[in-house]
């Protein structure tokens, strides 16, 4: 039996993305997990506990399954104990069969699930904050500084350290105002 599991993420929140990843697989029953959370992932359970020797568990990609490099190994622990396979469709693995990949692109492959990690937390993270009305990036010079040292420059009475010293605004914030 071969088992689909997908759970929404920041780019794919609907699962679309990943149905159609595995529509060319000969998928028997699809486990969609209800929240993009690691936490309390049920469908993941569900889905492990109907896995039986010879069936396959099938994802679009690593990060999907799983949360870390650590989690990632204690899945596949999980599917050898039970004789289960996994097939991940954009790293193109299938345990199914002897690996043929190298050891480098089986470290670029788990590299490629931290970064996918990072970067998923990092924009969920975003996601909330801009929700919450919170300005993200580096803050904004104070209007006042700015004006004033706009004024400095087009006086042309003032070096640029000058307006540095005086003002806190750096030649570049300063250029990139007067362009405005």
């Amino acid at each position: 039996m071969n088992i689909a599991y997908l759970r929404p993420y920041f780019e794919d929140p609907t699962c679309a993305i990943q149905k159609s990843l595995l529509q060319s697989y000969d998928v028997n029953q699809t486990v969609i997990e209800e929240h993009p959370s690691s936490r309390n992932r049920t469908g993941l359970q569900h889905a492990l506990s109907t896995l039986h020797s010879g069936d396959t568990l099938i994802v679009s990609h690593l990060y999907v399954l799983a949360d870390s490099t650590r989690h990632l190994i204690e899945l596949l622990e999980q599917l050898s104990s039970r004789g289960a396979f996994l097939i991940s469709v954009r790293e193109e693995i299938d345990t199914r069969f002897s690996l043929a990949h190298s050891f480098l692109e089986i470290v670029q492959h788990l590299v490629q699930l931290q970064s996918d990690v990072v970067s998923m937390t990092t924009r969920k993270g975003l996601t909330k904050a801009k929700e919450q009305g919170k300005h993200t990036g580096r803050p904004r010079k104070a209007d006042e500084n700015v004006r004033r040292a706009i004024e400095m420059y087009q006086s042309k009475q003032y070096s640029l350290s000058e307006i540095r010293e005086q003002t806190g605004i750096s030649k570049s914030t300063l250029y990139r105002y007067l362009e405005n």
